[in-house]
């Protein structure tokens, strides 16, 4: 599980860098990245599907993402948007692409409505952490404001 938080916190980063984050907050953007791939690990090692794995990892790595943003006074959306990445259901579009243009209906509209649950469940998360109320959030910032 190491390796895994490892490269997908590698791989998290990399994206970071795709899209220009500042170079201050690549480790933290890192970090939500491999913490969201963890949760979603842990929950499909307790047996859940992936769509709840899924819509538990977004939920949790919206609360770290508006938790660091709210400590390191940046937007939610360099945390988020970089953090998602490992969870998003890539494969999934792929195989329903190739199964559509093999013809194989069957396989390509098994691989869509799993896809179709997953973004669904990546959406839904996001949701559930954006609302929280944001003074639960402004107050974590203060409180790391003052240990500096």
């Amino acid at each position: 599980m190491l390796v895994q938080f490892l490269v997908c916190m590698t791989a998290t980063i990399s994206f970071a860098l795709l899209f220009a984050a500042p170079k201050s907050e690549l480790l933290f953007c890192g970090l939500t990245g491999a913490i969201g791939w963890i949760v979603y690990l842990a929950c499909m090692n307790l047996g859940t599907g992936t769509a709840i794995a899924n819509l538990t990892a977004t939920f949790a790595l919206a609360v770290i993402s508006r938790t660091i943003a709210a400590i390191r006074k940046n937007p939610v959306t360099l945390y988020l948007i970089s953090g998602i990445f490992p969870l998003v259901p890539g494969a999934g579009i792929y195989y329903m692409s190739y199964y559509f243009i093999m013809n194989e209906m069957s396989e390509c509209s098994q691989y869509g409505m799993e896809t179709i649950k997953v973004a669904g469940a990546i959406v839904l998360g996001i949701v559930f952490g954006s609302s929280l109320p944001q003074a639960w959030f402004n107050a974590l910032g203060k409180a790391g404001k003052k240990r500096t």
